[in-house]
């Protein structure tokens, strides 16, 4: 170890002495520690000599004077050196023991509901999207720079020292294998929000597909998997397993059976998204990949999707396209295949949202203005106190609702009040108005 726990480093801003306390682990370009700083745990990265450029220390200053784009990334709060200690090192904060990684859900250590995953993918999109309006490059999207709560899907992003400005050439960091953009693999071009995009796109369908989008019939013909059988299967000839217009890398039962499984449990909406990032996504990096916002979009809309099966309750999608396509006939649960029976669901403006016994609206549901807001519930399905059959939506907001009936009755909706759930009811949220449908 390059430090020792007890021995002090001295922060470059405010000259505070940062108390090394226990080595957390190590990487290719230095050794991390958990330190005491005026009494608060925070994380402390040291390079080793060989990472303790001019350029890497220019890049941290760069970032600690810009501050995170959100609270989300794990960033660089002040450097630190120390006597006697070569190179350099800095402060950042300490990551939550509860958040797994990536890797965790792969290896099925967690098993998050599908909620969670789908909060989790909102958060990804979304602290992407303002590290990129920043004009910022992260470089390195994959499995090791990610970590969320399984129980809410909530997200930490670390490594973040080895992001720069969007276009910049220096720092060396190309990304990791398997998550690369195909260019970058051909040789062709050097690490940039456009590239993020496609490495953000492979992260996502390893966490909802537990498969990677290029590993399917052709990966099993590889008898030696070195540099050119990576660079023809990522690079010169990457082609999505589920490309609808060629089927010859199609995952394969009993070696791919991730994928097989998987994919046909999401909603049409997600497949499609999927399947661009990876046809016109890498045919046309400039302008076929997925945007951040369409993917937050995607999540917010497959979490309002979310219904339970009625026999062994595992969360199931309503799917309204597979429902048109089918002629209307019901889907069936991915694990016990019994019929899965949609709940009442309330269609406020475009969205549609399935109200489950534990559904809540948030501000964003009712009002365009408070876009993913996810801060405090306003609404939450719940059950008449003298009769269980009967259902309701509680308003736990601070407004008033109007509500009207189909016999055309108009009622208030004081905050603690409840509107029954009964099919082509009205409710005026103010800027919105939903119908209720059972």
């Amino acid at each position: 170890m390059i430090l020792k726990p007890g021995e002090g480093v001295r922060t470059d801003l405010s000259g505070v002495v940062c108390k090394v306390e226990r080595f957390l682990g190590g990487g290719g370009q230095g050794e991390v520690y958990q330190a005491n700083l005026e009494g608060k745990s925070v994380a402390l990265k040291w390079y080793f000599p060989a990472s303790a450029t001019a350029e890497q220390l220019a890049i941290l200053e760069t970032l600690i004077k810009a501050g995170p784009p959100s609270e989300k990334f794990l960033w660089p709060m002040e450097l630190a050196s120390a006597q006697g200690v070569p190179g350099f090192g800095y402060i950042m904060p300490l990551r939550d023991p509860h958040y797994k990684g990536i890797v965790d859900l792969m290896k099925r250590r967690i098993e998050p509901t599908f909620r969670a995953l789908a909060t989790a993918g909102f958060e990804l999109a979304d602290s992407f999207l303002q590290l990129h309006a920043k004009g910022l490059c992260y470089r390195d999207i994959s499995w090791n720079n990610v970590f969320f709560a399984p129980d809410t899907g909530e997200i930490s992003i670390c490594d973040n020292d080895n992001v720069v400005v969007d276009g910049a050439s220096g720092g060396g960091i190309l990304g990791t294998p398997r998550f690369m953009a195909p260019e970058i693999v051909r040789g062709e071009a050097l690490p940039s929000t456009q590239t993020d995009l496609f490495s953000l796109a492979v992260l996502l369908f390893l966490m909802f597909i537990m498969h990677h989008p290029l590993e399917g019939k052709k990966e099993l013909t590889i008898k030696c998997f070195d540099l050119p059988a990576m660079t023809k299967l990522y690079g010169t000839e990457p082609l999505f397993i589920f490309d609808t217009n060629d089927s010859s890398n199609e995952p394969v039962s009993g070696y791919h059976d991730n994928a097989l499984v998987f994919w046909p449990i999401y909603p049409e909406f997600i497949r499609e998204l999927f399947t661009r990032a990876f046809t016109a996504g890498i045919l046309d990096p400039q302008n076929g990949r997925v945007r951040e916002s369409e993917w937050r979009a995607a999540m917010v809309r497959l979490r309002d999707s979310i219904i339970y099966c009625t026999y062994c309750g595992m969360e199931n999608f309503y799917d309204i396209d597979s429902l048109r396509m089918s002629g209307g006939r019901p889907n069936s649960c991915w694990s016990c295949k019994k019929e899965v029976k949609a709940p009442p669901r309330i269609r406020i403006g475009e969205n549609i949202i399935m109200l489950n016994h534990d559904t809540q609206l948030f501000p964003h549901h009712v009002d365009d203005q408070r876009r993913y807001d996810f801060s405090r519930p306003i609404a939450e399905v719940t059950r008449h106190a003298a009769d269980p059959r009967i259902w309701g939506l509680k308003n736990i907001s601070n407004e008033k609702w109007v509500i009207i009936t189909t016999s055309g009755a108009v009622k208030d909706v004081v905050p603690g009040q409840s509107v029954t759930l009964a099919t082509g009811t009205k409710v005026q949220f103010g800027r919105k108005e939903g119908e209720i449908r059972l």
